[in-house]
């Protein structure tokens, strides 16, 4: 070995190392963590994992839709925040929308092009239906009445509105303000060209919004297996009367499935949804 040229040796080296180090961080390292960690933490190394009649119903990780076979929520059950993975709670695909609070203008489908709700239009239209479910007004600030978003696309000339078109709302829909600074608000025509205005949203006359923020914002995994206690506590009478139980009895369950903050302040307290269920179940 000492005979062959430096630049040969060199090589060989090379070779050693990355054959030790793939021995060490690809065999050795990967085999030492997994039998600590199923000696140590079993459960949560196996995915946390939630089993009822020696089924396995889930993970205590990971949350699910609580739907029928068309997607509608089940009343029986308390309903998990909305989901960006997929579709509904695709553990294949998961991960946020990427948008944000300045996505407020929709795509309207027209023929040859395919349609895009904003973030803010999902947001008003999720209000919109959970407040349909649970028997409280679904209306929010910078919603339209009909669960899109409220944003005007304003067209200025010498500093005044010449024309304004609520673009989340297609033709022949009425806009949701009648007026803008004195001008007759249009409805959007699909395939027109909007770009050139200005957007105003437009926060209107709501004051007091009754579903939660989780209810209508997905997390960013898209697997959140925890909702608010201001939203479970929303559902509760929804859940209550589809069982036949009082509202006292679905509260008190709630509660004891709330998850208090890590470390005591971390966070906000949160309730496991399958968790939940399963306990609604049991009763």
């Amino acid at each position: 070995m000492k005979h062959l040229p430096s630049s040969i040796r060199r090589h060989l080296a090379a070779v050693r190392a990355v054959l030790v180090l793939t021995v060490v961080t690809g065999v050795v390292y990967p085999l030492a963590v997994t039998g600590v960690a199923q000696v140590l933490f079993r459960h949560q190394a196996n995915g946390s994992l939630v089993e009822r009649n020696g089924r396995v119903v889930g993970s205590s990780l990971v949350g699910q839709s609580f739907t029928d076979s068309s997607g509608a929520p089940i009343p029986r059950y308390f309903q998990s925040r909305p989901a960006a993975a997929g579709h509904a709670y695709d553990t294949t695909a998961t991960g946020a929308s990427n948008l944000g609070p300045e996505d407020v203008v929709d795509t309207l489908p027209a023929p040859g092009r395919t349609g895009r709700r904003s973030l803010l239009t999902q947001v008003c239209a999720r209000s919109l239906a959970v407040g349909r479910l649970e028997g409280v007004s679904g209306a929010r600030p910078f919603c339209a009445p009909g669960g899109v978003g409220a944003v005007l696309r304003v067209f200025p000339a010498a500093g005044a509105a010449t024309r304004a078109v609520s673009v989340n709302q297609a033709c022949p829909a009425t806009p949701f303000v009648p007026r803008y600074q004195g001008v007759r608000v249009e409805c959007a025509r699909p395939g027109e060209d909007y770009s050139a205005g200005r957007t105003v949203p437009v926060r209107g006359a709501v004051t007091r919004v009754a579903v939660p923020p989780d209810a209508v914002t997905a997390g960013a995994s898209g697997l959140d297996p925890h909702i608010s206690v201001a939203y479970a506590v929303l559902q509760a009478p929804r859940v209550a009367r589809a069982r036949g139980l009082t509202v006292e009895r679905v509260l008190d369950l709630v509660r004891r499935h709330t998850v208090s903050p890590w470390l005591g302040y971390v966070g906000r307290p949160v309730v496991n949804v399958l968790e939940l269920n399963l306990a609604l179940d049991g009763e």
